[in-house]
């Protein structure tokens, strides 16, 4: 039962995570004391202060105690001045925020930011909102705890019934808040492409927990832990809803597309929720903006012509395919796709679904078979095409070098099960993106272009690529 456990957590959470910070915090207490403030409008919001962390002590709960020694003097008093000036705004006489203020100041749509603010507003009864206890207390848990708290925590925020029993019904509406948070001034993708991507997400969701009175399974810790292992920008997103929202908060990020714009956004396999969910496995800065290198209706499915045109473009690329079957899928490569007669790349390269369902596969560590790209081999050990993880012939993910034919088998390199419907797959749609860091554009557009010696280099690396630049020395 969610009540038996949350009972533990929640009076032992603040404990554990809080006891790093108090001999900083009696240090910090010790010198502020001894340098009072010099100016008259300082002293004034000194002794403010000083009154309303006095009265806060004096009636504060032990956990509200533990929780504050989670967090240095300075973040304190960071969170009073931000409590101070929302509480001012909540018509409660500054003893809460209230409802509307919370969810307008963190920026959370829908359903998940009622049940946010009923969890965070607990601690009190939430009689008039979100005292100062209760938000110091709910962060030091929520941002500060162990793991297993904070998967806690998370798993009774996506309970947004609060009947102790996580059903689809509850990830759909979890999903139409993120939907409505993140993407709702998205134009690009229509409603109906919107949805379909998103129950994607949700039919990867396992359900093993047999719940009294309820005729369906519902979903356990254990599932919901594996489903934030699939889908990380989920764990990203709800693992941060209480960060300021100008801090760039994780997991709500998602990459600028760019193409040329004669193409319509509904030609490109790449949508932005899709990109969303692979950029949960990538730094923030990995991010923020992507580029289209390829795509096989508008450059020919030749592979000649995808490797010319990642050549010249990033070094990170998603490649994603759309089988006959409908199947969508790909991989991350973390490296150049250059000729090697075996695997290379590191642990960053992932595979991934999107559809019929979406995941996102990592490596293991069992093997370093992660990126595979063979160009003009004659050798039937080495298959030419591009592929990841696996063993040659029988990969993780793999495009032959006709682009006409692929095939994806379950690999221990990543854990990861067949890709498309069936081992082997024909190709309908292929596409590539560049990935790059914010401000790449502009600095690629100021660097000098067209001079004999960037062709000369140009067609060089083409020719190293294809196993020739040796024949022409």
């Amino acid at each position: 039962m969610l009540t038996e456990r949350k009972v533990s957590w929640w009076r032992g959470g603040a404990r554990r995570c809080c006891a790093p910070r108090e001999k900083e915090n009696r240090e910090e207490s010790s010198s502020a004391a001894a340098a009072p403030p010099t100016s008259p409008p300082a002293r004034a919001a000194a002794a403010a202060m000083g009154n309303a962390q006095a009265s806060a002590s004096s009636t504060s709960s032990p956990r509200f105690a533990m929780a504050s020694r989670a967090f240095s003097r300075q973040e304190l008093d960071d969170l009073r001045a931000l409590f101070v000036s929302l509480a001012a705004q909540s018509q409660t006489g500054g003893r809460a925020i209230s409802r509307p203020v919370f969810l307008e100041y963190f920026g959370i749509r829908g359903a998940l930011g009622d049940r946010l603010f009923q969890l965070v507003a607990r601690e009190s009864g939430g009689g008039e909102g979100v005292t100062f206890e209760d938000l110091i207390v709910s962060k030091a848990t929520y941002e500060r705890g162990t793991r297993d708290e904070v998967d806690e925590f998370i798993y009774q925020l996506c309970d947004v019934t609060g009947d102790e029993v996580l059903e689809r019904s509850d990830l759909e509406t979890i999903l139409a808040s993120i939907r409505e948070t993140i993407f709702s001034e998205n134009k690009e993708a229509g409603e109906g492409s919107n949805k379909r991507t998103f129950e994607a997400f949700i039919n990867s969701a396992v359900f093993s927990k047999d719940a009294e009175g309820v005729a369906r399974k519902s979903m356990s810790l254990s599932d919901f832990r594996s489903w934030c292992i699939l889908i990380p920008s989920l764990r990203k997103f709800l693992g941060s809803l209480l960060m300021p929202p100008d801090s760039g908060r994780p997991g709500f990020q998602v990459p600028a597309l760019h193409y040329p714009e004669n193409i319509s956004p509904d030609l490109l396999l790449l949508n932005k929720e899709y990109a969303w969910h692979i950029g949960g496995g990538f730094s923030q800065q990995e991010v923020q903006e992507w580029r289209l290198l390829y795509h096989s209706s508008l450059h020919g499915q030749s592979f000649n012509t995808f490797l010319g045109n990642v050549t010249n473009g990033d070094a990170q690329t998603v490649i994603i395919v759309k089988d006959t079957e409908g199947f969508v899928f790909g991989g991350y490569a973390s490296h150049p796709w250059e000729r090697h007669s075996d695997f290379y790349g590191d642990m960053k390269t992932f595979l991934f679904k999107l559809y019929p369902e979406a995941s996102i596969f990592r490596p293991t560590g069992a093997n370093k078979n992660l990126q595979w790209c063979a160009v003009n081999f004659s050798s039937d050990s080495i298959p030419n095409g591009i592929g990841f993880g696996g063993q040659p012939h029988h990969f993780g993910f793999f495009l032959s070098a006709n682009f006409d034919q692929g095939h994806s088998f379950t690999c221990t390199t990543f854990t990861s099960p067949a890709l498309s419907k069936t081992n082997r797959f024909r190709p309908e749609v292929i596409e590539c993106w560049g990935i790059q860091t914010k401000g790449a554009l502009d600095e690629k557009a100021e660097l000098v272009k067209g001079t004999v010696l960037e062709r000369f280099k140009e067609d060089r690396n083409m020719l190293k690529l294809v196993g020739l630049a040796n024949a022409s020395d």
